[in-house]
């Protein structure tokens, strides 16, 4: 068992328990998955970018990602339905909880003037969503290796029924969230 998960089951889920006064431990909320997803204009241009993101996410995740396909036709982005423009990764169990334990520990301190990460980017239903700039910041991308910098979304989705719940519940598992809608 990975020591996140570890964590979660003797620390952080008694305590959600007892501070929101759930009457079941199957309410506490809970990490539930993690998408990674890495978006690219220019692969409609380059089919090699798209391949070259799709390796960096391999490493990053562990898992091998599905590529995503536009869903409708835009002008303006000369985009049509159906094209390649980026890849995406779903975690869940162990591989989840590994990644998760790497974000917090290891990449996120290696952000460049990183003080902590927004309280804001939360959706209403309990779900979190952080964007970096680059993929260096994962100890698995080798510098020499990579043709582009290209930024990622990470969704954290939890149980939770409101973004109070997913705050504490992030906060206790060692998110730095940094500002003033802290839980």
């Amino acid at each position: 068992m990975n020591r996140m998960q570890e964590l979660y089951k003797k620390d952080v889920a008694p305590a959600l328990l007892k501070n929101f006064g759930f009457k079941n431990v199957m309410q506490v909320p809970r990490l539930e998955k993690i998408v990674i997803n890495i978006g690219l204009g220019e692969a409609m241009d380059n089919p090699k970018a798209l391949e070259a993101a799709t390796s960096d996410l391999t490493q990053i995740a562990g898992q091998k990602p599905i590529q995503t396909k536009a869903r409708k036709s835009i002008a303006n982005f000369k985009l049509r339905e159906g094209r390649l423009i980026g890849a995406k990764v779903t975690l869940r169990g162990p591989r989840m909880w590994a990644f998760f334990d790497r974000l917090v520990n290891i990449a996120l301190p290696r952000v460049r003037d990183f003080r902590g990460i927004s309280g804001n980017s939360f959706d209403g239903r309990g779900n979190y969503t952080l964007g970096l700039k680059d993929q260096l910041v994962f100890p698995e991308i080798e510098y020499d290796k990579i043709d582009k910098l290209r930024g990622m979304e990470i969704t954290l989705v939890t149980s939770a029924k409101n973004d109070n719940e997913a705050r504490a519940l992030l906060k206790m598992l060692g998110m730095p969230f940094t500002g003033k809608k802290e839980a």
